[in-house]
């Protein structure tokens, strides 16, 4: 796909989005050889589409959000069933006009938009109320997301930049571990008990996604396996097996330990321990291509 930016995968199919449109919302499916198996069509015309999630019933969420040239009073969330019904949510940013191209929908269904910042923070935002399809809805600041440059290879712009700016996000089917992603690297963070706040705000496990020449999409398949791909005709999608592991705290110790000796004073209980194990924060790409190449035939224009 020319100019892929948003993918989600239920394990058996790709569903993969372009940022550019020519008056409709078209998602396309794909098999795991990345051939075009159908195309859902909604029928609404978006701005800049940046992002795709999916949830455990199938309902996929399009992210247009993007807004280059910060000149969007409002951007839009749209709701997809699989044949194609559709609404669109229109939501405001509490403090000015903003670029995201990354979304999250956390395990109660609720959406997050992070923000694409070349200086400072990335930021998230989620509907501080329900959302409705005949009135925007104000969003509220929930999080800040700040990440180091690294020094992965890959992006547009071959500098540090491009190591920081949020270019993508994922969640596992279960909601346990969230991913952001820039253009060179993938973040994965636990969630404890479903609050992806406070995963946010923890330490993530860094993954290097190299010589993506403009890494955007990012996904986990329903076992772990972390899937990234970057736009442009004939790029691959890669993978990361058991990648979601990673960012889980290992299982608490169940071994029953044997009873003290019978001239020797019994201990009193310890608390169990809640530390997480340290893993590491730069680990290998050992990404494999699940295929020989994105190639899907369709002539888009990018819009601003």
């Amino acid at each position: 796909m020319q100019e892929l930016s948003g993918l989600t995968s239920d394990g058996n199919q790709f569903f993969a989005v372009s940022d550019s449109d020519n008056g409709t919302l078209r998602i396309q499916v794909m098999g795991r050889d990345c051939a075009v198996k159908r195309t859902i069509t909604a029928p609404v015309d978006p701005f800049d589409v940046e992002d795709l999630a999916m949830t455990p019933d199938g309902t996929l969420w399009a992210s247009d959000t993007g807004d280059n040239g910060k000149s969007r009073s409002t951007v839009a969330l749209h709701k997809v069933s699989p044949s194609g019904a559709v609404e669109r949510f229109r939501v405001t940013y509490p403090d000015g006009k903003h670029d995201a191209e990354a979304l999250l929908i956390d395990k109660s269904g609720i959406p997050y938009i992070v923000t694409k910042e070349p200086l400072g923070s990335a930021l998230v935002y989620r509907p501080a109320a329900p959302l409705q399809t005949d009135i925007s809805v104000p969003l509220e600041q929930v999080a800040r997301v700040s990440l180091s440059t690294t020094d992965t290879p890959g992006g547009p712009l071959e500098g540090t930049l491009d190591s920081r700016l949020v270019t993508g996000a994922a969640s596992t089917l279960d909601g346990s571990v969230i991913a952001l992603r820039t253009y060179t690297d993938a973040y994965l963070y636990p969630v404890p008990g479903g609050d992806l706040v406070k995963a946010l705000s923890g330490d993530p496990v860094r993954i290097p996604l190299p010589d993506e020449p403009q890494g955007e999409a990012i996904a986990f398949d329903p076992d772990g396996t972390l899937l990234s791909a970057s736009e442009g005709a004939g790029t691959p999608i890669r993978s990361v097996a058991g990648a979601a592991a990673l960012a889980r705290p290992p299982a608490p110790a169940t071994t029953t330990p044997p009873p003290p000796a019978a001239d020797q004073p019994q201990a009193s209980p310890q608390s169990p321990s809640n530390s997480w194990q340290n893993w590491p924060l730069a680990l290998t790409f050992g990404g494999i291509v699940l295929v020989a190449a994105l190639v899907i035939g369709l002539r888009l224009r990018r819009r601003a």
